[in-house]
């Protein structure tokens, strides 16, 4: 990791440089392969007041680079603001890189293969089973059921296990099939 730091109208101390570096190098702890962190510290003036401003330009491997700026009234709060701003950009890109895996041709085959011993194994376990809704019911009955509720028809069992449909015909009158 290439360190690089830039003081611009702020004369960068031994002290403020070894703030930088031992910030930076808490950025190292992600495993993002970092390969360059460019900091550049200068001074603003603004309605008489002088603030101080971080700019962190994070260059990493095959993803795109983290730019951080971050304006205080003190230097060193101003590093550690953006130290932080930082660390939890890198957070947050590790965690999608890790929680979102991708599933190889090998890992798909796997999965489908588990997924065909499954079925298989549902397909022993089977059991039919009568329901109710299903029991041979009498023409009458069923008459009378369609006759009350504001169904146009109803299929059922009668006695001879045989599935009709009993319906309502435009004229008013019923009709079996």
């Amino acid at each position: 990791m290439n360190i690089s730091l830039t003081g611009r109208h702020v004369e960068l101390t031994d002290a403020i440089k070894a703030h930088m570096t031992a910030s930076i190098e808490t950025l190292s702890k992600y495993n993002m392969d970092i390969i360059s962190v460019n900091v550049i510290a200068s001074t603003q003036t603004k309605k008489g007041k002088e603030h101080s401003l971080v700019e962190y330009v994070i260059n990493l491997a095959h993803k795109n680079s983290v730019i951080i700026k971050q304006n205080d009234e003190d230097l060193y709060a101003a590093i550690d603001l953006a130290t932080s701003r930082a660390q939890k950009a890198l957070r947050r890109m590790h965690d999608r890189d890790t929680e979102h895996h991708k599933v190889g041709l090998n890992g798909a085959k796997a999965e489908t293969a588990d997924v065909k011993e499954a079925e298989e194994a549902m397909e022993d376990e089977i059991v039919p089973v009568a329901l109710d809704l299903y029991k041979p019911r009498e023409v009458e009955d069923v008459l009378n059921d369609l006759k009350e509720g504001g169904k146009m028809f109803e299929i059922f069992i009668d006695n001879e296990d045989k599935t009709r449909v009993l319906y309502k015909r435009n004229d008013g009158r019923f009709g079996l099939y």
